[in-house]
């Protein structure tokens, strides 16, 4: 099959259209054939050894945790998924090795949800790490409707989803941004807040009585989040573990098809939306690399591996 792989850590210059021998299906496994995956920040960060201590890597690696496709072979004792089957998955494994960025795939079968029908492979390829980041911290902080809730970098990939379901918790939702992506966030029932300095000042002027919640997708930011907390309040981050000093609770996401499942249904009824930037085929993952690496997209980046 053919395969984008790395032989070492680096940059995306270390990556390489490879072929590469199809993987082997065990019990309680499916195998998917890919039609899309995504990337995600944290694809070139173990890439290029950020996760060293805690992930093994064995070389030649596949990168890549996000996919959307059918599935192709299904493992002993495995009644969940059939041949053919439209499937999405957040596929990231204990040993980075086998990843999406190739034509087939090997997945717990747990990690995986059924495509619902109308939902199109692109925005289920681009949906499931960032969607169930965006999950988790909302279901972490307890959201509800008797809640007003900041979400730093509410524009960006996962901040956008997390302050859609926010939302529909019925809260009151402010979020930070650039001036640019006022209006993409008033769309969704977000309050747009300029990021930076000043910003508890904002924040203080928009909710005098302070915030209930805070979810951060930014880092850098645990100061202003404390100074607008009320007191009792929750915090949460995905990218500061000081949070954890100040009572606050960092978040990993875990692969979890039934969660998948529900924002699945979420974007088929329109009630979720995926922002993506573009689609590239799979030979030009270098390039979504950098594009992510050096924040030129606004949205996902979609990888088309095969149609």
């Amino acid at each position: 099959m053919k395969a984008m792989t790395y032989a070492k850590y680096g940059d995306e210059n270390v990556l390489e259209l490879t072929e590469r021998p199809e993987p082997k299906v065990g019990p309680s496994q499916i195998l998917v054939r890919v039609t899309r995956s995504s990337v995600n920040p944290v694809d070139w960060k173990v890439m290029s050894g950020g996760l060293d201590e805690m992930l093994e890597t064995r070389f030649p690696a596949i990168p890549g945790w996000d996919v959307a496709g059918t599935v192709e072979k299904v493992g002993p004792d495995t009644p969940e998924f059939a041949v053919g089957d439209r499937v999405a998955a957040y596929a990231r494994k204990m040993v980075n090795e086998g990843g999406t960025s190739a034509e087939y795939v090997t997945i717990p079968v747990e990690f995986a949800a059924r495509i619902p029908e109308g939902v199109p492979d692109d925005v289920a390829g681009a949906l499931p790490l960032t969607g169930l980041t965006a999950r988790r911290a909302i279901s972490a902080l307890e959201v509800t409707d008797q809640d007003t809730v900041l979400v730093h970098a509410a524009s960006g990939g996962v901040g956008y989803l997390a302050s859609q379901l926010a939302v529909r918790t019925g809260a009151t939702v402010l979020g930070t941004c650039s001036p640019e992506n006022f209006e993409k966030l008033r769309r969704i029932g977000v309050t747009p807040l300029d990021y930076g300095d000043g910003l508890v000042d904002r924040v203080r002027d928009a909710v005098p009585n302070g915030v209930d919640a805070v979810a951060d997708f930014a880092g850098g930011v645990l100061e202003s989040t404390l100074a607008v907390l009320n007191d009792g309040g929750r915090h949460v981050s995905i990218t500061d573990p000081a949070v954890l000093e100040h009572g606050g609770r960092w978040l990993w996401v875990r692969p979890d098809g039934s969660g998948l499942a529900d924002l699945l249904s979420l974007v088929q009824t329109g009630d979720l939306t995926v922002d993506i930037d573009r689609t590239l085929p799979l030979e030009q993952l270098p390039e979504a690399y950098r594009l992510s690496r050096e924040r030129e997209a606004q949205g996902k980046i979609v990888i088309r591996v095969q149609d």
